[in-house]
């Protein structure tokens, strides 16, 4: 945890900072590039849990961001996945959805999950992934929560989380959206997070891509 703490004020510093930079009278007609809406990045440092701890204290909100030049100042200093070691999650959500099952916009939703067996892999398809979900390039967006990526020591994993996990056709939409977005080719599945509540995951997923 002391790796990702240490890089986070450097960039709380230097984040207001970017549109100040360059040519002022540039700035003035131009300004920073404007998302549709605000997203956090969120991280959490696996460790040991502390005995009785409850699940997802070790999640830390990182920063909430709204222009596309905040997002590529905490992508390059923080939030790349090839930066950790260890096991890891970086999270980009919605601002306000907290990425746990029981924040209300995610409670009756699930996932769409591809893994990795490279770290380069995976730090391409976070990327797409994020530039995508900002970028409003989904047709659902409504029903996109957010992006996690797994850093684990033998297998990598991205996740998209979504909204209404019953809505079989417009998950597959999203599955289909997001495999043309990173550039995918082998069998994608969506999983409910009420399986993955009950411990009883349905065997091979609810729906394939």
């Amino acid at each position: 945890m002391a790796e990702v703490e240490a890089v986070l004020p450097v960039a709380a510093a230097e984040t207001p900072e970017v549109a100040a930079e360059g040519d002022a009278g540039a700035a003035e007609v131009k300004g920073p590039h404007k998302l549709q809406r605000q997203w956090t990045f969120w991280y959490d440092i696996q460790t040991k849990p502390k005995p009785g701890a409850a699940w997802g204290t070790s999640l830390k909100k990182g920063y909430t961001f709204d222009t596309v030049e905040e997002f590529w100042c905490l992508y390059d200093q923080i939030f790349r996945p090839s930066k950790l070691v260890g096991s890891a999650d970086f999270h980009l959500f919605k601002a306000g959805v907290e990425p746990k099952w029981e924040d209300p916009e995610c409670a009756n939703g699930g996932k769409w999950t591809v893994i990795s067996s490279r770290k380069a892999n995976l730090d391409t398809m976070w990327l797409e992934t994020c530039m995508a979900l900002i970028g409003e390039q989904f047709d659902e967006s409504q029903e996109i929560c957010g992006v996690v990526a797994s850093v684990r020591q033998r297998q990598d994993k991205l996740s998209l989380w979504t909204k209404t996990a019953s809505n079989e056709a417009v998950q597959v939409d999203i599955g289909k959206k997001w495999k043309e977005v990173i550039d995918y080719n082998d069998k994608m599945v969506y999983s409910f997070h009420d399986d993955s509540r009950s411990q009883k995951p349905s065997r091979g997923g609810r729906y394939t891509v």
